[in-house]
């Protein structure tokens, strides 16, 4: 099994800026994709970002041009640089680890408990 732990949200200014952070407990090396979802009150669970084993990234287009998503393999770690936040952001983030492609676990996802964001207008 894989252990997300999310770090970084807060409370922010419209405009401001945050780093989320996703910390695994093994190698992500061999997960198909990882990811930050978010979930606002009252709605369904949307894709934010995701990022490949292969470093390709894909973006909700309510995001584009605003958040980044990185990973360093060496640190398990995935990253969600957001810039230009908008009251609309507020919402839980959480990281998703897409399909394990280990053979101990091999098809698992995988989920964090997820990291609270605030923009206030």
């Amino acid at each position: 099994q894989v252990q997300l732990v999310e770090s970084g949200g807060g409370l922010v200014q419209a405009g401001g800026s945050l780093r989320l952070s996703c910390e695994a407990s093994r190698s992500i090396a061999m997960i198909n994709a990882m990811g930050w979802y978010r979930q606002a009150q009252g709605k369904q669970r949307e894709l934010v970002a995701n990022i490949a084993r292969d470093g390709s990234t894909n973006y909700a287009d309510s995001v584009k041009g605003r958040f980044t998503i990185s990973k360093d393999n060496a640190k398990n770690t995935v990253y969600l640089q957001m810039n230009s936040l908008k009251p609309e952001d507020t919402a839980v983030y959480y990281c998703n680890a897409e399909r394990s492609l280990y053979i101990w676990d091999y098809g698992m996802d995988y989920w964090g408990k997820g990291t609270l964001v605030t923009v206030s207008s």
